[in-house]
């Protein structure tokens, strides 16, 4: 049997535990973009914040879709996850059909020109990240599980049911935890 640790690569998603309270990473599902010796790194899919892209970022006017709270780490960058690794240059495909990150200026081009859509396109304000081992350590303190990724769930938008639906795709036991309250002391 694989140990689930093992499986903190590109493409998966990150899922944090129901136990894990910290208010960053509370309920959240991740997908992971690196890992390796040096640390890891990813960004959360089911942050949208209360504004628009277009409201945040030059260039890219007409995307009326949320920005996301991509992590606690750099807030004051923009990343994004897209569907269309074969028209921007320098995109690194993190599973089938979704790519991150790439030229920004082609990428603000081909959405102005409408050839990318705004539903190929997530836009992240920061990142999650680790130093080396640290979120090997997380993940054997119970901190967080991991599931297979998916383009579907990369660009879907239903984020306030994200988590519970990752939790639950597990299967098994994991289907009890997913409908557990997000404060049990209060149910």
């Amino acid at each position: 049997m694989v140990n689930e640790y093992e499986l903190l690569k590109p493409g998966k998603l990150l899922i944090a535990s129901a136990n894990l309270l910290e208010s960053n990473f509370k309920r959240t599902v991740l997908l992971m973009c690196e890992h390796n010796e040096q640390g890891s790194m990813g960004f959360i899919l089911n942050r949208p914040m209360d504004f628009k892209v277009c409201e945040a970022i030059a260039g890219f006017e007409d995307i009326e879709e949320p920005l996301h709270m991509g992590g606690p780490v750099q807030v004051d960058t923009v990343h994004f996850i897209h569907s269309r690794g074969d028209s921007i240059d320098g995109a690194v495909e993190i599973l089938d059909g979704v790519y991150w990150g790439g030229d920004k200026a082609q990428l603000s081009f081909l959405i102005n020109t409408g050839v990318i859509q705004p539903g190929e396109i997530r836009f992240f304000l920061g990142y999650a990240g680790w130093g080396a081992g640290q979120l090997e350590q997380e993940f054997e303190e119970g901190s967080w599980y991991t599931a297979e990724a998916s383009r579907d769930v990369v660009f879907g938008g239903i984020y306030e049911r994200m988590w519970s639906r990752s939790v639950r795709s597990k299967g098994g036991e994991y289907r009890l935890i997913a409908n557990s309250p997000e404060l049990p002391g209060l149910n």
